[in-house]
């Protein structure tokens, strides 16, 4: 028996274990699910974006070749240039630039301010190719907003000959990344980058104003992104040495990467809290298990007691004591099944609380139980016979078999009840008596050969409604010969 109880804690260490590591497999998939879906959402937010910005980027454009936006007044020829969105959330300037870099248009006013940003990358990247179209930057510090952090997003304007004639600009704040990094949860320790596919980097949460715009190229989890569209991996950060399962994600349409991390410090906290508790558990019952092998006769007598003890309250309603409707109909298929056998007169009692419902809403539920339970009394203490037998039928409703029992003997029994549950003085204000009352119907059979016990029932049944009917707080007899 020790032996057998060994092997089965052994049993249910290892099952444990496989469990739990299948949870931690589990909770890996969950987190790579979770940055995945993160990844998706801000690859469609910055997309959407920069999709709204490149249209009025190439407005702009075409406004400047249109001879007869050029041709309109300062105001006009703003509007036809420069459309709402150019007003949008952080947004900086939008610029159109001649070929030497001086502003010409500018969407802050029809007056545009002098600055020339014939130095910018932007400005010479469109300056030596033509074939750049939608170009975005690398950071810097706008000369415009006090240094405010910004990345470019650029056209090339060209002759109709097809030489440089300018460029169009528009800078993105990076306080727009920022606040929509900010709103996505990646635990306490997780962080997101957005990075240019050359490595430089945009934006990171945390955030750190001194790692924009570096250059991260050099890094492991550089490599592991360059190799394909999307995928996860796991490394240790190069900025803050923090573990993390990484997801990245290029860009359709961009030249950007998103890559969201989450620490597996947050990954497997809630995995850890829950395995140091189940394995000592597990552990504690493996233990327990093989001391309780030694006890296997004793609990197992103890069990047959339970079952026994658990079958006698299956016969028995909780609140009152009494029998259940289940057991119920057993007791009158028996005594009805008796009856018949030894052609003796069988009576039964329904008896019915007056105006419950009414006590229950004024009293309230927990003194409409302990009224219940007192007229159960009431009604057990006035069987006297081993045959006779008392149940709740259902609610306040309670039936009591008498086998043997004459047409007198029963209202006899029916009227000590009545007696003894007004003797109880439980106050009832919805009563027209003042107190808790009861109504009986009683009825008694002669069986014969054909007849049902379900009979019985309806007939007591009518005649605890006639007594309702003609006052309540009283006995109504129905002797019905049924055949």
């Amino acid at each position: 028996m020790v032996t057998a109880g060994v092997v089965i804690a052994l049993m249910m260490v290892a099952i444990c274990a496989v469990v739990l590591y299948q949870s931690r497999v589990d909770a890996t998939e969950r987190a790579t699910d979770g940055l995945r879906n993160i990844a998706a959402m801000a690859e469609h937010d910055i997309e959407r974006n920069f999709e709204l910005y490149a249209l009025s980027l190439q407005a702009a454009v075409d406004g400047v070749n249109d001879h007869e936006v050029m041709a309109a007044s300062g105001r006009l020829r703003n509007i036809a240039l420069f459309d709402r969105a150019a007003t949008a959330s952080y947004l900086g300037s939008m610029l159109v630039l001649d070929a030497k870099g001086n502003i010409v248009f500018d969407a802050a006013g029809e007056v545009p301010r002098v600055a020339n940003f014939a130095d910018r990358e932007y400005f010479r990247v469109h300056q030596q190719r033509s074939d750049v179209g939608l170009y975005v930057g690398h950071p810097y510090a706008s000369r415009l907003r006090n240094g405010s952090l910004s990345i470019p997003l650029s056209r090339r304007i060209s002759h109709t000959d097809g030489s440089f004639a300018g460029v169009v600009l528009l800078a993105i704040q990076l306080d727009y990344f920022r606040q929509l990094f900010s709103t996505l949860s990646l635990g306490n320790h997780g962080a997101m980058v957005l990075m240019q596919q050359d490595g430089t980097l945009i934006m990171r949460r945390p955030y750190d104003e001194k790692v924009i715009g570096r250059n991260v190229s050099n890094a492991s989890t550089f490599k592991e992104h360059r190799q394909k569209v999307e995928g996860s991996f796991t490394d240790v950060s190069v900025i803050d040495g923090v573990r993390r399962l990484y997801y990245f994600k290029n860009l359709r349409n961009l030249p950007l990467t998103i890559i969201v991390a989450e620490a597996y410090s947050d990954i497997y906290a809630a995995w850890w809290q829950r395995t140091v508790t189940i394995a000592g558990v597990m552990l504690a019952l493996a233990a327990a298990f093989i001391g309780l092998s030694f006890a296997f006769g004793l609990q197992l007598r103890c069990r047959m007691r339970a079952e026994s003890k658990l079958a006698m309250l299956a016969q028995t309603d909780g609140l009152t004591g009494l029998h259940n409707r289940r057991t119920l109909g057993e007791i009158l298929n028996q005594e009805w099944r008796r009856a018949r056998r030894t052609r003796s007169m069988f009576s039964l009692l329904f008896v019915d609380i007056d105006w419950f419902k009414v006590y229950n809403d004024t009293y309230g539920h927990q003194a409409g139980d302990a009224t219940l339970a007192a007229v159960a009394k009431c009604i057990g203490d006035n069987i006297r016979r081993p045959l006779d037998h008392a149940a709740r039928y259902g609610g306040e409703e309670f039936i009591v078999v008498l086998p043997d029992t004459s047409p007198d003997g029963a209202i006899a029994m029916a009227e000590n009840i009545r007696v003894a549950i007004a003797d109880l003085g439980i106050e009832h204000s919805g009563s027209e008596f003042g107190r808790v009352t009861a109504s009986i119907g009683a009825a008694t059979w002669t069986p014969q050969q054909d007849s049902d016990v379900s009979a019985v029932v309806r007939v007591a049944d009518q005649a605890l409604y006639t007594a309702k009917a003609t006052g309540r707080n009283k006995v109504e007899l129905s002797m019905v010969q049924v055949g």
